[in-house]
C-alpha cells in the first residue's frame, strides 16, 4: 500500500511555490546550523570577536557610545532610565538566569541530582572546581584592590564546554558528556550563590518583602490551578523589582521564580496519548459535517493536552532554550566582550588580576576537580560511571576551566575600577581561549575512539551486573 503524504508537506494555498522554494533553500543553511549542537558556542564565540574588534576598531567610540545609550520608562514626573548594557546585563540576564533555574529545579527533581548517589560526583567535581580556583586567584591577586575578583574564575560556560566536547567527537562516550552537564548546573547554583551573598549591596528588608510578595503571588496562582504563562509574568516582575530594591542582583530574581515552577506534568504522555485520540476520534465521527466551531473547538483541546504533557519547567526549558543560546547570550558576549586593548593599564594590580583568573581557570578548575573527584572516589562516596577513566576526569577539568559567559558577568559585578574590570575581561579571555584549545589538545591525545560496537554491549552488559 503506498505511504500517505502528509497534508502539511504540500505548501499553503496562498504561497507563491516558486518563492517558497527560494526561501527555503535560503534558510536550510541556518536551519542546519542551528541543528549543530556547538552552535551556540561558535556563535557566543563569533559575537566575541566582534565585540573585540569592534572596540579596538577606528568606530571604537561608537561601541562605548551604543551600550551607553539610555532606555527606559517615564511616566509623568517618574522615571526609570538605565543603560542599555545595564538591561542586557541586569535585565535580559535575569531570563538566561531563569533558564538556569528551572535547569536546576528539573535536575534536583528527576535528574542527575536527585539522588545523593549519582550528585555525589558532580558535586565534588564543581566544589573542587570552584574552591581550588577561587584559593589560587586569593594566592596571586588578594590584594585589597584586587581581591574581590576570588569569584571570576570559578565559572563555567556551559555552552562552550559542550561545544568543545561535540568537537571532540566519539572521543567522548555519554557519561561524560551526562557528567559535564551535571558538573555545570551545580557550579551554576555555586554561583548563584557568590552572587546573591557577596556581589550584592547593602541589603533592603522593604525589597525582600516586595519580592517575598511576588513569590507568594506566583504559589498562590498555582494553586488556583492557572496554567497561562501570561498571567505569571507580572508577579514575576515584581519579584525581579523587589529584589533590585533589596540590593541582591536582580539576576537572582530569575532564579527563585525557576526554582519554584512546577516540575510535574498534568497529563503526561499517557494523558496526552487518551486525550488527542479522544478528541481526534470525535472529530472524525462528524467527518464533513463538522462546524468551523467544532473544529476549533477540538483544535483548542488537542493545543491545551500538547501544552500540558509536559511540566511547565520542561515546557519552558524547551521554550527558552533557543531565544537563551542563540539570543541572550551572545548578546550579552557581545556587549560585554569588547575590551579595549589599549586602554587597559598592565599595571601591577592589572597584571595580578589577569594572572590570578588566567590560572585560576586553567590551572585551577582541572587541579580542583580531579583532587575532589579523587577523594570521593576514593572515600567510596561516589563511583565513576563506566566508561570513564582519570583521563576523562583530566579532559573535563579542563574544559571546565571555560568560564566566559558567567566568568564576565562575575567581573562585571566584582570590579567597579574599569581598569581592573578590564583586566579581568583579559584574564577570562585569555584563560577561556587557552582552556578551550588545551582542552581540544588534550581530547586528542589521551581519549581513545569510541570502542567497537561489541566492546560497548559487553560494558554496558558489565554496568547492568554491577548495578543489580
Amino acid at each position: 500500500m503506498a505511504k500517505r503524504s502528509r497534508p502539511l508537506a504540500s505548501p499553503p494555498p496562498e504561497a507563491w511555490d516558486g518563492l517558497l522554494r527560494l526561501a527555503r533553500l535560503a534558510t536550510r543553511p541556518l536551519e542546519h546550523f542551528l541543528r549543530i549542537e556547538a552552535a551556540s558556542g561558535i556563535l557566543l564565540l563569533v559575537a566575541a570577536a566582534v565585540a573585540l574588534i569592534w572596540a579596538n576598531s577606528p568606530w571604537a567610540d561608537t561601541y562605548t557610545r551604543l551600550w551607553d545609550t539610555p532606555l527606559g520608562l517615564r511616566l509623568g514626573p517618574w522615571a526609570f532610565e538605565r543603560s542599555l548594557a545595564w538591561w542586557v546585563n541586569d535585565g535580559l540576564m535575569a531570563i538566561f538566569f531563569f533558564a538556569v533555574g528551572l535547569e536546576i529545579r528539573r535536575e534536583i527533581h528527576h535528574g542527575e541530582l536527585s539522588q545523593w548517589r549519582r550528585a555525589a560526583l558532580p558535586a565534588a567535581a564543581a566544589l573542587g572546581g570552584a574552591i581550588v580556583p577561587a584559593g589560587l586567584y586569593l594566592a596571586i591577586a588578594g590584594a585589597e584592590a584586587t581581591r574581590s575578583g576570588w569569584g571570576v574564575p570559578m565559572a563555567t560556560d556551559i555552552a562552550f564546554a559542550v561545544g568543545i566536547l561535540t568537537l571532540l567527537g566519539k572521543r567522548v562516550p555519554p557519561a561524560l558528556r551526562v557528567l559535564l552537564l551535571a558538573v555545570a548546573v551545580i557550579d551554576d547554583l555555586g554561583a548563584i550563590i557568590v552572587i546573591a551573598l557577596f556581589y550584592s549591596s547593602g541589603v533592603s528588608l522593604t525589597g525582600f518583602a516586595i519580592a517575598a510578595g511576588g513569590l507568594v503571588a506566583i504559589l498562590l496562582i498555582q494553586r488556583l490551578g492557572v496554567r497561562s504563562r501570561a498571567v505569571y509574568v507580572a508577579p514575576a516582575l515584581v519579584v525581579w523589582a523587589g529584589v533590585y530594591a533589596a540590593g541582591v542582583h536582580p539576576t537572582i530574581a530569575g532564579v527563585l521564580v525557576g526554582l519554584i515552577t512546577p516540575v510535574r506534568a498534568w497529563l503526561g504522555t499517557e494523558g496526552f496519548l487518551a486525550s488527542v485520540r479522544h478528541d481526534l476520534e470525535e472529530l472524525a465521527s462528524a467527518r464533513v459535517g463538522a462546524s468551523a466551531h467544532a473544529v476549533s473547538s477540538s483544535l483548542q483541546q488537542v493545543d491545551l493536552a500538547r501544552r500540558e504533557a509536559l511540566s511547565p519547567a520542561e515546557s519552558l526549558i524547551e521554550s527558552l532554550h533557543p531565544w537563551v543560546a542563540f539570543g541572550i547570550m551572545p548578546v550579552f558576549a557581545l556587549a560585554n566582550a569588547g575590551v579595549a586593548l589599549g586602554g587597559v593599564s598592565f599595571d601591577a594590580a592589572s597584571w595580578t588580576v589577569v594572572t590570578g583568573v588566567t590560572v585560576g581557570l586553567m590551572v585551577g578548575k582541572p587541579i580542583g576537580l580531579l583532587l575532589a573527584c579523587g577523594l570521593v572516589l576514593r572515600l567510596g562516596i561516589a563511583r565513576l560511571p563506566a566508561g570513564l577513566t582519570t583521563r576523562h576526569l583530566l579532559v573535563l577539568g579542563t574544559v571546565a576551566g571555560v568560564g566566559f559567559t558567567m566568568a564576565l558577568f562575575i567581573a562585571q559585578l566584582a570590579f567597579a575600577e574599569p581598569m581592573l574590570l578590564g583586566a579581568g575581561k583579559v584574564g577570562v579571555l585569555a584563560a577561556s581561549g587557552g582552556a578551550a584549545i588545551l582542552a581540544l589538545i588534550l581530547g586528542r591525545v589521551l581519549l581513545p575512539t569510541a570502542p567497537a560496537d561489541g566492546a560497548a554491549r559487553s560494558a554496558d552488559e558489565a554496568e547492568d551486573s554491577t548495578r543489580s
